[in-house]
């Protein structure tokens, strides 16, 4: 028998397409609530935020690094100059796959290995969006050739007129007015990061190091708009930087070749002191070195090399060298002597051309070996008479001694505008149970 054929039911069926009709209208009416409600959110209620988001996308602000202000002698020779140079620097932000670039640039200028990671280095130092970060300092005119060729393939990467610190006389003021170098990461932090942006120096011994915040001078900035790929379409507001204060210090720098001459190839310092107002005239520490070496960056092996170096150029002989002041303490001796009432100018010790401790047979030599005789204070001074300064010096006593000649400055530091400077050691009891260990016995150190 044949099937019967079924019916439809149109109205189970209206019933079921309006109830999907109905579920599809809620459905894109939340959607468009949703639309809506995070329009509201974005246009009303986070609208300042967005803006300043939106404006930060468009709008960065460029550092202008300040002039460094330079340092004369006290007749107008120049210590510390300025010169211009052609440096690399890297937008991260428009270099796309930075370490690909990278290393096509060190592909191109034919570059080691250590500077391939210093490129890295240089790059994971802090720094704002947007903000050039220097990689090589002083270009030769061919790596800016091969860098303009192969532009195309370094994305990024530009090439920037700076201003690089010089020293015209090198060597011959390295231990007074000392070297500037790059800003490294301990520094970084420690600095005003404001103050600082787009600036790849810092002084760090020296007059260049104390005199810091006058020679740096006052960061400028430009404020420009660019387009998505970052690129600058135009400036809206320029603000020049504030150039460094120029500095004049009391060298005289003939007086200082004069000195360096005097000593010739032998090690030693040379200070060479105003007896009227104590200005420093002459600091003279030899050897020394080549500052310049310093201000793009020294290599390893070169650092080695005057690291290693038995004749020590980087020691400052001036400033941290320890030496006998001689018989020009002398006079201070005298002082001591007459003040607390152990002699008078009068007294007379006999000079038989050395001088023995009370129980001991070690003579004490007097640079006069034939001794001077029966001598009293001024024929002392006059002439520079040891035995008559050994034999007052042990009638003090080494705390008097030291208490009179910490009241002359001995054993302190002589307020030099220079970090580097070592404090003088005037030896005590006191000193030496610290420091050694032992008693104090006369005629020992």
């Amino acid at each position: 028998m044949p099937q019967p054929i079924p019916l439809k039911d149109h109205e189970k069926e209206q019933h079921l397409v309006n109830r999907r009709l109905v579920a599809c209208a809620i459905l894109v009416l939340a959607l468009v609530a949703v639309l809506v409600g995070r329009l509201y959110v974005l246009q009303v209620l986070q609208h300042d935020q967005q803006t300043a988001v939106s404006e930060n996308n468009r709008v960065h602000i460029l550092p202008i690094p300040p002039e460094r202000g330079l340092i004369y002698d006290r007749n107008g020779v120049v210590l510390a100059d300025n010169k211009p140079s052609f440096d690399l620097t890297m937008t991260r932000e428009r270099a796309g796959d930075s370490a690909k670039t990278l290393d096509t640039l060190a592909q191109v200028l034919n570059l080691g290995e250590d500077d391939r990671r210093q490129f890295d280095k240089d790059l994971r130092r802090g720094r704002k969006p947007f903000e050039p970060v220097t990689l090589m300092v002083g270009l030769t005119e061919e790596q800016i050739a091969l860098i303009a060729v192969n532009q195309f393939r370094l994305p990024g990467l530009e090439v920037e007129p700076q201003f690089i610190r010089e020293y015209p006389l090198a060597e011959h003021f390295a231990h007074s007015v000392g070297y500037v170098g790059r800003i490294n990461e301990k520094e970084a932090k420690v600095l005003d990061s404001t103050q600082y942006r787009g600036t790849q120096s810092i002084g760090k011994t020296g007059i260049e190091r104390f005199y810091e915040n006058e020679l740096h001078g006052q960061v400028g900035y430009e404020e420009v708009e660019t387009n998505a790929q970052g690129r600058v379409m135009r400036v809206l507001n320029h603000k020049d930087p504030v150039p460094g204060k120029n500095i004049t210090l009391s060298l005289d720098a003939h007086l200082q070749l004069a000195a360096e001459h005097a000593l010739g190839d032998r090690r030693g310092a040379v200070v060479v002191l105003d007896p009227g107002n104590g200005d420093v005239l002459a600091m003279v520490s030899n050897p020394s070195f080549d500052p310049n070496l310093f201000v793009k960056g020294i290599s390893f092996k070169q650092y080695a090399a005057l690291r290693d170096s038995i004749d020590r150029p980087l020691f400052n002989r001036v400033l941290r060298g320890l030496y006998a002041p001689g018989s020009t303490v002398k006079p201070e001796v005298a002082i001591a002597g007459l003040d607390s009432g152990v002699t008078t100018a009068g007294n007379r010790v006999f000079d038989p051309g050395y001088y023995e401790l009370p129980n001991y047979d070690h003579k004490y030599r007097n640079w006069n070996r034939s001794g001077d005789g029966w001598v009293d204070m001024y024929t002392a001074i006059m002439r520079s008479n040891d035995t008559y300064f050994y034999d007052l010096a042990h009638k003090l006593g080494i705390d008097r001694l030291h208490d009179y000649m910490a009241r002359f400055g001995l054993g302190e530091k002589v307020s030099l505008d220079m970090f580097e400077e070592a404090p003088g050691l005037m030896p005590s009891q006191q000193w030496k149970r610290a420091t050694r260990r032992q008693a104090w016995f006369p005629g020992k150190r």
